[in-house]
């Protein structure tokens, strides 16, 4: 201060010098006076601070729950799960994925030691329950899912059949005293499984037609098998759907359209309604320049097809038959591989025989108990390089009614795709958000402009992890894909990696040994958590996004928290009674 008792620095040069330091310099020289501590907590100099700690890019605009640039400072810097705070080491082999019950009470696990365990999550994490599978002949358990009351878990595994085949298994335990209620076959094992509602899941199964073409059939199921009265299905057959390429339907998981007009988080800002598109299923190819949808009309046949049947003289509608018998008899020799002729002959099969497409599937009326039935798949190779959406109607979320379904005319033997979203890179992941608004997809990228001629040689993968962000109300990639993750191993030894979102973050697994945190607002990474070996799965506590678990290949669960919630569970050192001090002090005098 000045003699006059004035300040001998005016606050815009004080500002000016601030800026010069960083955040935990300016909190600092903030405790100096009451002039300083009001220029350290200008909102000026803290989205200054901000945009240069975050290295945030000056058009992305701030939070809109923010109230001020100090406070989302301190939000990102103090709220973020990166402090260890618990090794969970039960599990004696690999653990490969985490979920939490709805309440946040509970939380499950799965390990290559072919148990699934409960854990009670309280402030001290403590195992609660550990069923073990092998006596079911399962190897491993690799997911599992509460439903939608806690009331039940569904556990999916690998399971070990005849002459040491391996196909897939899903187990519904009770949790009110664990005990196993029903399992349903699962084909193939990576389908995982999902629940519909309260008392239905979804499994699948696949049949193989060809050499490298096949059919996955989706069918819903009853939680409570045992039902002893004839006239209730335990079972009903939901969707049929034709691969081709050596491609299959995995990773099922369901999307609540209902919610999708009180999202939890915008991330458009300038949110586009997508026009409804008039394509029998719309494509919208992440290897395309283009950001616009791609229309892939089917009504025309593939120009080698095509200039088959004009070969033999048979109209495409008409001409399949006849073309299988001109083949068969060998009446006709295409100029083309096995390979090629039996996928080009699916693609004619298919078109024919496939029941058009949901109408309008963007027009989802916000008060309707439609969702979406989201799953991956393909159509060029075996890995898995497209998203796949199909609406669930109402009437069809129940086993009630015929077992194959509704009845289908002779040109309806498949169902088809509402909605396809090409990645153009292998899919390893897939999460939602809390409020399924959003669709969060690891994958890792083919090269730009490859070529697939062989299904079962499909392009090689980048090491480096693009994790993209799709809105399931206008089905448009929303916002540039996070990175920092890596993955290593190469296409036919591909694993899963599973992401999870909360209100604000998202968090993902890694092959790199370490688990990654991002700001679902700003897109950027915020956290590494370490493990020894590869990171699994990640999940976000569902009531304290605080709170994360991640789930590594070194089969320990590390559990995270914020460095606020470490401070707050701290035992508070009682502070010295100041006047009891002072009596003291006179009393010895």
């Amino acid at each position: 201060m000045a003699a006059g008792g004035g300040p001998l620095l005016p606050d815009s040069v004080l500002y000016e010098i601030f800026l010069y330091l960083d955040h935990a310099d300016v909190l600092s020289v903030g405790l100096v006076c009451q002039q300083w501590r009001a220029v350290a907590r200008d909102e000026f100099l803290w989205k200054e601070l901000f945009y240069r700690y975050y290295r945030i890019s000056r058009e992305v605009p701030r939070h809109p729950a923010a109230v001020s640039w100090y406070d989302e400072f301190q939000r990102l810097y103090d709220t973020i799960p990166c402090v260890e705070v618990q090794a969970l080491k039960e599990h004696s082999d690999q653990v490969l994925h985490l979920s939490f019950s709805h309440s946040g009470c509970l939380f499950a696990s799965c390990s290559k030691d072919c148990t699934v365990k409960i854990w009670s999550n309280e402030l001290d994490i403590s195992l609660q329950h550990s069923s073990n599978m092998r006596p079911y002949n399962w190897s491993y358990t690799q997911f599992s899912q509460f439903n939608s009351d806690d009331s039940l878990l569904l556990v999916s595994g690998v399971f070990v059949g005849p002459h040491n085949s391996s196909s897939g298994e899903i187990a519904v335990i009770s949790m009110e005293n664990f005990t196993l209620l029903s399992r349903v076959r699962n084909k193939p094992y990576d389908v995982f499984g999902c629940w519909l509602n309260e008392t239905n899941l979804i499994s699948g199964n696949l049949h193989r037609i060809g050499r490298i073409t096949s059919c996955s059939v989706l069918w819903l199921n009853n939680a409570f098998q045992g039902i002893e009265s004839e006239n209730v299905n335990v079972v009903k057959r939901l969707f049929k759907i034709q691969n081709l390429n050596a491609s299959t339907i995995r990773t099922v998981m369901v999307a609540d359209c209902s919610r999708y007009d009180s999202p939890d988080l915008l991330l458009d800002y300038e949110e586009q309604l997508a026009a409804s598109s008039t394509s029998t299923c719309p494509v919208f190819d992440l290897g395309s320049d283009s950001e616009e949808e791609e229309a892939k009309p089917k009504q025309a046949p593939e120009p080698a097809v095509q200039e088959l049947l004009d070969d033999v003289g048979v109209p495409a509608e008409d001409g399949l038959q006849q073309l299988f018998d001109d083949i068969m008899e060998g009446r006709v020799r295409p100029a083309m591989t096995d390979t090629e002729l039996e996928t080009k002959v699916a693609e004619l099969f298919v078109r024919n025989r496939t029941k058009p497409p949901e109408l309008n599937l963007l027009s989802t009326d916000s008060n309707s108990k439609t969702k979406y039935l989201i799953f991956t798949t393909g159509c060029l190779t075996y890995s898995p390089h497209q998203i796949g959406i199909k609406r669930i109607l109402p009437h069809q979320m129940t086993t009630a009614g015929p077992v194959l379904g509704e009845e289908r005319r002779s040109d309806e033997f498949f169902d088809s795709l509402d909605h396809v979203i090409d990645i153009h890179g292998h899919i390893i992941g897939m999460g939602l958000s809390p409020d399924h608004r959003y669709l969060y997809v690891n994958s890792r990228a083919w090269p730009r402009d490859c070529v697939i001629s062989d299904p079962m040689q499909p392009p090689p993968i980048a090491e480096e992890i693009d994790l993209h962000v799709f809105d399931l109300k206008t089905m448009k990639e929303v916002k540039r894909a996070l990175r920092a993750h890596r993955a290593y191993t190469p296409n036919e030894e591909c694993f899963f990696i599973f992401l999870d979102v909360s209100r604000d973050f998202v968090a993902s697994g890694a092959e790199d040994r370490h688990g990654y945190i991002w700001d679902r607002h700003y897109n950027i990474c915020l956290a590494k958590l370490q493990h020894d070996n590869v990171v699994n799965s990640v999940a976000f506590s569902p009531v304290e996004q605080e709170l994360l678990l991640t789930a590594s290949d070194d089969a320990t669960i590390k559990v995270w928290r914020s460095p606020r919630a470490v401070r707050s569970q701290q035992p508070r050192r009682p502070r010295p009674r100041k006047l009891l001090f002072s009596w003291l002090l006179n009393q010895n005098s």
